[in-house]
């Protein structure tokens, strides 16, 4: 377990608060994405889970509907399948870079379901492939750190569950012959 900090940081804060085991892991910010991250810091791509904002298409008169899912580095999200028909929404795609920094008060590459801010009431979906892990990296709300924690932390998340088929594993790609 990672000691009390003082300043107040709404990523620890809630992780205290949830009494959720965790450690943070030093980032630098150059190597946030999670390609890099995993190759710089010996981390199995497997044990990394990435938060992706999804935004669907709004109905006329409503408000555009939102997810934050987790899914491993070695899974796609299934976008147009299982997101879209979880949102209700005919269409559905990754929020951008700004739409997600507006909506999460955090950049790609360290992006967590920990420590939202205040009214961003977003449905968590885990795909559970990443429940099936021992362990697993998330980002730690800002591309300088990262979390390491057992996932059943992550169902102590209001609004977070684990959802089947989420996410498909991506093949791995032959190396190219040299």
């Amino acid at each position: 377990m990672t000691p009390p900090h003082d300043a107040s940081d709404p990523v620890l804060d809630q992780l205290e608060a949830l009494d959720i085991e965790h450690e943070v892991m030093a980032c630098d910010p150059a190597l946030a994405d999670t390609a890099d991250f995993c190759a710089a810091y010996d981390i199995d791509p497997a044990d990394s889970a990435n938060a992706i904002l999804v935004a669907g298409k709004a109905r006329e008169g409503e408000e555009r509907p939102f997810a934050l899912c987790l899914v491993l580095a070695t899974h796609r999200l299934d976008v147009n399948g299982t997101v879209r028909r979880r949102l209700g929404s005919r269409k559905a795609s990754f929020a951008g870079a700004d739409e997600t920094a507006t909506l999460t008060g955090m950049q790609i590459g360290g992006v967590t379901p920990f420590g939202l801010p205040d009214g961003c009431t977003v449905p968590i979906w885990i795909d559970a492939d990443v429940m099936a892990r021992n362990r697993v990296v998330v980002g730690g709300g800002s591309r300088d750190r990262k979390l390491l924690l057992p996932p059943v932390g992550l169902l102590a998340l209001p609004g977070a569950e684990a959802v089947n088929y989420l996410a498909r594993l991506v093949p791995p790609q032959p190396s190219p012959e040299v």
